[in-house]
């Protein structure tokens, strides 16, 4: 696939990620699989969080709008709208959101997504 409008791709409810519940639901829009990559749309309400995590694909965080912490290999981090993370294939991290929030994520190699994330029992809505 080479364009997708965003309006076609529905939000996934997710409420764990490889297994460890999150605090909360967090949205994940699957917008698009490459070859080498997946283009993910993240959204998380104030207070909702990860779990501490790994993932055998490395993945490229875009904070669009509100305020996202994250922990990666022990360090904190606090990043607001424009800027940007990664999380290294293997290594131990986690988000939480301080505020609504809205990113954008590119995970290399690109995943499947059930293997990664287990759906909510209930839809629910996207912030």
């Amino acid at each position: 696939m080479l364009h997708i409008e965003n309006s076609q791709v529905t939000s996934q409810p997710v409420d764990t990620i490889e297994g460890q519940p999150n605090t909360g639901t967090v949205f994940v829009k699957p917008l698009l699989r490459g070859d080498s990559m997946a283009l993910l749309e993240v959204r998380m309400r104030a207070g909702v969080g990860s779990a501490i995590h790994a993932h055998s694909h490395e993945s490229v965080l875009y904070v669009v709008s509100g305020k996202l912490k994250t922990v990666i290999g022990g360090e904190t981090f606090v990043l607001g709208p424009g800027d940007v993370c990664r999380h290294p294939r293997g290594s131990d991290h986690r988000v939480e959101a301080l505020a609504d929030t809205l990113f954008i994520e590119v995970k290399s190699p690109p995943i499947e997504f059930h293997e990664v994330f287990s759906a909510a029992a209930a839809p629910g809505e996207p912030p």
